[in-house]
């Protein structure tokens, strides 16, 4: 397990887990996992009876060769196979299929990845987007320019200036050898603000679980899906006298689409680890995931089918760190303390008809947020206060980072308190929630990468927590909306806690 926090309770409810670090561990840096597309089986339109399941065996070609045999004579149609990681993603309509091939000789967990019939995004966004208008985009333009602002709308970034990014830019905005892939909706490589650093060599559409390299596959299917492109600025939007500025407006950004493509946006579990497979092999050094994988808000491993997501996506994150890419993920809009034994969840499972369950997230986990080595982010606003809406806890946060907060007012031309970045069809927006968190540290980290080129995962995420500024627990009770009930509670002290890990990152030091 190759991060700096301890998460004994985790290595503790997930043998799993533990199992595959050491499996994928040692894996030469040259392997790949590019996977071998079953002949006749990819193309195949699924029946509105099929589900989706991810089978997850041992490494060895022999085993792998022998649950192929098993999954078509249970009545699966194999959609593409990840022989370094041992998932294999299968359709089948087969209501027995699950329990059938879980008794197969070398498969380690296998479950469905959806509660509904194949045809159905958990982003971390809170609330919808509040586009730019343009008397607001003049108004802002004016005060860009008399603080003497290299991009137009730069006045209203007051996230920039609360990691000392507009300075760091200045010393050294990043390398061009570095990608941040944005595993998202998709991202808009046509926005101005975002052509000059896009890669399309580091792109795919990833629905479905099989990476599809056409070009333009990464690109949003249409307005509604702004998510990723809004992210994609925030790590890396250009300083080119046009819009906004990025975090890191010097580094790479590339898209991977995982959301389906309908008004849900469903990020489900092969599509994330068609993502994680495609970053890691082609060269991508850092991973943005502002979301969650569907359809469970938590997995919980004493059920068959969310053990087999955990182990899925588990097997393919950690392939990527061993390839050398950093994951970066968004701890939640819930304010939910992930370091408490009870958590209410109602949303899940959000593909057909949610129920209420209580779950205990030491045994119940948010994916990718909670998997091993994966860098765990929660959202402050301007005062630096944590954001209403951010989850939180003492063990699993690692850093935080300006995500927005509507109730924290800046000193800014709109006074939202919400992150300005880009959208779609060369537009501007602003968004909150632990989704714009996550990219500032991921920019952060590229800039650390940039600096250290030659820095692990690991050691990027001892850098990033390093030279973090932690305000400490709040000496008040936390508070948000003053009707007297305190809404969360911090645990710990100034150098580590809950609502900010080891603290907000900063770019400034980063370039230092």
């Amino acid at each position: 397990m190759a991060h700096l926090r301890p998460r004994r309770r985790l290595a503790l409810a997930v043998p799993v887990v533990l199992s595959l670090t050491a499996s994928l561990g040692f894996l030469p840096s040259a392997a790949s996992a590019v996977p071998a597309v079953e002949t006749g089986t990819a193309a195949q339109a699924a029946d509105a009876p099929n589900l989706a399941y991810v089978v997850n065996t041992r490494l060895d070609h022999r085993t792998i060769n022998s649950v192929k045999k098993a999954i078509n004579a249970a009545g699966g149609t194999i959609v593409v196979t990840y022989e370094k990681i041992g998932v294999i993603v299968v359709h089948s309509a087969n209501p027995d299929f699950g329990p059938v091939i879980r008794k197969v000789h070398g498969v380690q967990s296998a479950g469905a990845t959806r509660t509904a019939p194949l045809s159905l995004a958990s982003t971390t966004d809170e609330g919808a987007v509040q586009y730019l208008s343009k008397d607001q985009a003049a108004k802002t333009a004016k005060a860009s320019a008399a603080a003497g602002d290299s991009e137009p709308l730069e006045a209203d970034q007051w996230d920039l200036p609360a990691i000392g990014a507009d300075k760091a830019a200045k010393i050294n905005p990043g390398s061009k050898s570095v990608t941040v892939a944005v595993i998202d909706v998709g991202v808009d490589d046509t926005h101005p603000d975002i052509a000059p650093n896009f890669s399309p060599s580091q792109s795919a559409n990833c629905v479905g679980g099989k990476a599809d390299t056409t070009y333009g596959a990464w690109r949003p299917v249409d307005s509604g899906h702004y998510h990723g492109t809004h992210v994609a600025g925030e790590i890396a939007a250009a300083r080119n006298g046009i819009g906004v500025a990025g975090v890191a407006p010097g580094v790479k950004v590339s898209g991977i689409t995982v959301a389906e493509p309908d008004s849900t946006q469903l990020f489900y579990p092969e599509s994330v680890v068609c993502a994680f497979v495609f970053a890691a092999d082609h060269g991508v050094e850092i991973t943005n995931n502002s979301y969650y994988v569907d359809p469970w808000l938590y997995n919980c491993m004493d059920d068959p089918d969310q053990r087999a997501i955990v182990d899925a996506v588990n097997r393919a994150q950690l392939y990527a760190q061993s390839k050398g890419t950093l994951n970066v993920a968004a701890a939640g809009n819930s304010n939910d303390d992930l370091d408490s034994h009870t958590l209410v969840d109602t949303s899940s499972p959000d593909d057909s008809t949610a129920t209420t369950r209580t779950v205990d997230p030491h045994e119940c986990f948010d994916v990718p947020t909670q998997l091993p080595g994966v860098v765990t982010v929660s959202s402050v606003g301007v005062k630096k206060a944590k954001s209403y809406f951010s989850s939180y806890g003492k063990g699993v946060i690692d850093v935080a980072a300006p995500g927005g907060d509507a109730l924290q007012i800046p000193d800014t031309p709109s006074k939202n308190g919400r992150i300005l970045s880009t959208l779609p069809n060369n537009s501007y927006g602003y968004l909150q929630g632990t989704s714009m968190a996550t990219p500032h540290v991921a920019a952060v980290a590229a800039l650390l990468k940039s600096t250290h080129r030659y820095a692990s995962p690991a050691q990027l995420q001892g850098l990033l927590k390093a030279e973090a500024d932690n305000p400490g627990c709040p000496t008040e009770p936390y508070d948000t909306n003053g009707d007297g009930v305190v809404d969360a509670t911090c645990v710990g002290g100034k150098r580590v806690n809950g609502f900010y890990g080891f603290g907000i990152v900063n770019a400034l030091r980063a370039v230092k």
